[in-house]
């Protein structure tokens, strides 16, 4: 590994987003995503925020290395990465210029000093932290990202939403209203609690997983299944040799079946260490932990949310919840909704007003909050 980083060769680990690796482990630009990184530093050398950047790279489509959509920290760790300048680092190897360069080093380093001026005011971040369901909530009209937004009112109250991109910059032909981030958090919460709640859906969701434990090992089925067949053949064996059956070859079969049962049982003990089978068991009783989660503390909220929520489809009138195993999908009507609240005498807000329009002393505060 060390004669390869002296080459500038790739040494395994993550892939850079715009990069390719060739038959000879050199590292190449990806005219696909190289695109994509150039703009993304072209833009916040000129102004633009980390979120404005997030929300581009995502409506383009960039995914990470593991196929997912990129959230703050990726835009973070991507520029202020070196490679983009054509510098190969491997432990404390640094090759300056050994691989190929998509960013220009005047504009990485004025990059790097933005992002230094703005390392001083963390508040941005912290604010975006607290909006559970970007990258999951998607306008049911145009498809686009609902992100957060924030507006201080001449009373000095913070108001919290989540828009619509379309709407927000005006992309699309979208009339989508804002909604209350509070209100609409809450509900994904309760209705994820009680899907929870209902042992046919945790039975659902262990079968899925015990499933796809053994789709993933495909050895161990196939040596468990050889190893089957192999005692199936000794007992055979041992059953011709009780009734008198004793040649040389059967000796020398049963010798040789012996042996494949020892490298069979080997192997299975084998691939149950490098990745321990989890039990029917202890995935129910996993699953049911969740059902004591506090949601009213934020880490359990989004717990909850990054574990079981797919995707979420905001209409005006309805929602349609996607959650993370098989058939898992759920359309709550708002107006059914609104009359159980009217019911129980609970208010609600499912008539959601945009963020104020009347200005504070300080003007708008106003930020593109993405996770």
């Amino acid at each position: 590994m060390t004669e390869n980083a002296l080459k500038a060769k790739y040494n395994g680990g993550t892939l850079p987003i715009g990069y390719t690796i060739d038959s000879e482990r050199h590292f190449q630009i990806d005219p696909l995503t190289a695109p994509f990184i150039a703009e993304a530093f072209r833009q916040y050398d000129e102004g633009a925020t980390m979120t404005d950047i997030l929300d581009y790279l995502n409506e383009k489509g960039v995914k990470n290395s593991r196929g997912l959509p990129l959230n703050y920290n990726s835009v973070q760790h991507l520029l202020k990465n070196r490679r983009y300048i054509g510098e190969y680092t491997y432990r404390d190897i640094i090759i300056p210029d050994g691989i190929p360069a998509i960013v220009s080093k005047d504009v990485f380093g004025r990059v790097q000093d933005r992002l230094s001026e703005n390392k001083k005011a963390p508040a941005r971040h912290k604010a975006e932290d607290d909006y559970l369901l970007t990258t999951k909530l998607f306008c049911g009209y145009c498809g686009a990202y609902l992100c957060g937004e924030s507006g201080t009112s001449r009373t000095g109250n913070v108001h919290h939403y989540y828009k619509c991109v379309s709407v927000k910059k005006k992309r699309a032909d979208c009339h989508k209203k804002p909604v209350k981030k509070d209100w609409i958090e809450d509900l994904v919460v309760n209705e994820t609690m009680k899907m929870l709640s209902d042992d046919n859906v945790i039975e659902a969701i262990v079968s899925m997983l015990i499933d796809l434990q053994d789709r993933e090992n495909t050895n161990l089925p196939m040596y468990e299944q050889q190893l089957r067949e192999t005692e199936t053949a000794i007992q055979n064996m041992l059953n011709a040799i009780q009734q008198g059956i004793l040649t040389k070859s059967t000796k020398s079969r049963l010798e040789e079946l012996e042996n494949a049962k020892e490298d069979l049982e080997s192997k299975i003990s084998c691939e149950k260490l490098a990745k321990p089978r989890v039990g029917e068991e202890f995935l129910t009783f996993w699953l049911k932990r969740f059902r004591k989660l506090d949601v009213r503390q934020k880490s359990h909220r989004k717990m909850l949310i990054d574990t079981f929520i797919n995707s979420i489809f905001l209409f005006d009138d309805k929602m349609v919840i996607t959650f993370n195993y098989r058939e898992g999908t759920t359309v709550i009507v708002f107006a059914d909704l609104q009359a159980a609240l009217a019911g129980r005498k609970v208010g609600s807000d499912l008539e959601c007003l945009p963020a104020p329009k009347t200005k504070s002393p300080k003007g708008w505060l106003r930020f593109w909050l993405a996770q």
